[in-house]
């Protein structure tokens, strides 16, 4: 799926994944985490990947082995969000530098996830084991 890397489309993109998932069995928990690392991802992309102007996302599902694998690559400023250090979560709130929670976040609940720069594109790939 190629779209228009608004925050207004995260609709369209929540709806795709429930239709690929809609007749897999998996409980609730796993549902309710990829959805999160849906919307943080997403809309990671609509707020930073195109600064000066608006610019595409591709979104790709697939099922590997029992895993649920998703794809998001767009053209915007290359930017791996996995080289940044994790926030420290042992600091208070105030203490902690803006930014990071929500990649950090998906590190954790993702089983796995990747990034390349390629052919003038971020790539991100996030896979959880469906359970």
């Amino acid at each position: 799926m190629l779209i228009k890397a608004t925050h207004e489309n995260l609709t369209k993109v929540n709806e795709l994944v429930e239709e690929f998932l809609a007749d897999k069995m998996i409980s609730f928990k796993t549902r309710s985490q990829i959805d999160l690392a849906v919307e943080e991802i997403y809309i990671n992309i609509a707020s930073y990947a195109y600064p000066e102007s608006e610019g595409n996302a591709e979104i790709i599902l697939s099922e590997n082995n029992g895993e649920f694998v998703m794809t998001f690559i767009d053209e915007g400023v290359p930017y791996d969000p996995l080289a940044k250090p994790d926030p420290d979560t042992t600091l208070s709130a105030s203490e902690r530098q803006i930014g990071g929670l929500g990649i950090f976040l998906v590190k954790k609940i993702m089983d796995s996830v990747t990034y390349e720069y390629k052919d003038g594109k971020n790539i991100l790939t996030i896979s959880k084991k469906l359970a």
